[in-house]
Parts: C-alpha cells; structure tokens; sequence
C-alpha cells in the first residue's frame, strides 16, 4: 500500500536532517470535527488550515495535527513527488510546514527542549523552501523565494504578536534562503547544503538569528 503525501513528507524531512522521531505523522492526524472539540474550551482560538495541537499536563505531552481535509486531498490527486505545479503548490506548502511542526515539536519534547512559536514558524519557513527547491529542477530559485516570501498577505484575523511573529519568521528565512542559494544551490553544491541544513536545524532561536545575520 502506497504510503500517504503526509508520510512521505515526514520521510523526507527525517532524512534530510537526520532525526528520528519514531511517531508516524498519520496517526496524530485529526479532522475538523476533532479539531473542534479540542478547541472547545479555548474562547476565540484560530482556526487556521493548519494547526498543531500541544497540550500538556506534568510530564505528559500530547499532540494533534489538523491539516485542511481539501488540501491533503488534493495532494493525493496531484501528488508532488510528481512535481510541483500551480494545482498542487501551496496545499504542499501546508503539508510541509504542518509536518515540521509536528517533528520539531517531537524532537524537542523527547530532549525536554522549550521552544518558541517564532522558532517553529521560522524553521517551517525554512522547510518548504529547501522541500520545494528540491523539487525543482532548476537551479535558479529566485521565483520560489519570491512567491514563498514576497507574493503573501496574512489573514485579517491574526493579533500584533502572531503577524509580527509571522513577518519576522518569512523575512529572516527570506535573507536565509537568499544566502543558501548564492552559496549553494546556484553552483550545484548541494551536500555542502546538506550539512549546513542540519547544522542549523539543531541550533536554538537566538543562535538561528545569529546565523542568519552572520550570512548576510
């Protein structure tokens, strides 16, 4: 049996970086319904396309991922691992960042790392460009980063702390992704990418900043 869009995200983002986390991404997968009735309780709480669920209670830590019914069926028709395209683009852009947030969060759980939303946002950001540059076979990703982090709009409903999370998030993967096409990807130097990737995926939220500001 062919293994979902979602799994093989996951497979993907592993093995690019390295990690492991052991949990199958599927099985904390949640429809609206659910993801409803976990917000229950949480008066005025988005509900966006994409959303992962973080409870805790002690030690225990619990987590949902609800990712648009629509988009991951259409994922399934127009699967990406068959190219990206103007029918599948942005709904595998969801996909990826849901599925980041998911491993990242993992990971940090099982090390007992805190992290901040900023630094989930921002390593998103930095998933789906490197997922969809991969994809493409053209070296030139000036068209990916500028519909990635200059042809955007936020949605009406964020406060002032989630946009200037967001925009904080997309600009400085914005100048990162810059920097790793001028190094990298335009000369074909991809495994020295590699290990720049991996590098800067273990690295916390202010040594992410320093690195990035160190590149440009």
């Amino acid at each position: 049996m062919k293994d979902s869009v979602l799994a093989r995200v996951q497979r993907g983002l592993e093995t690019l970086y390295r990690v492991e986390t052991l949990l199958a991404v599927d099985v904390f997968l949640v429809n609206e319904r659910q993801r409803d009735h976990a917000l229950a309780s949480t008066d005025g709480a988005r509900r966006p396309r994409e959303q992962l669920l973080v409870s805790q209670e002690g030690d225990d830590l619990s987590l949902a991922l609800f990712l648009d019914g629509k988009a991951l069926a259409n994922l399934e028709r127009h699967d990406p691992s068959g190219g990206l395209s103007e029918a599948n683009f942005w709904d595998f852009c969801l996909a990826v960042e849901g599925v980041s947030h998911f491993i990242y969060v993992a990971r940090c759980a099982a090390a007992d790392r805190p992290v901040t939303a900023l630094e989930l946002e921002l390593q998103a950001e930095v998933d789906k460009f490197v997922s969809c540059s991969l994809l493409q076979t053209d070296r030139d990703t000036a068209g990916l980063r500028e519909r990635l982090y200059d042809r955007i709009s936020y949605v009406d409903d964020l406060d002032p702390e989630e946009r200037d999370r967001y925009r904080t998030a997309n600009d400085q993967a914005r100048r990162y992704a810059s920097w790793l096409d001028r190094r990298y990807i335009s000369c074909g130097k991809l495994d020295a990418m590699l290990v720049e990737l991996r590098r800067f995926y273990r690295l916390g939220l202010s040594e992410k900043l320093g690195r990035i500001a160190a590149t440009n």
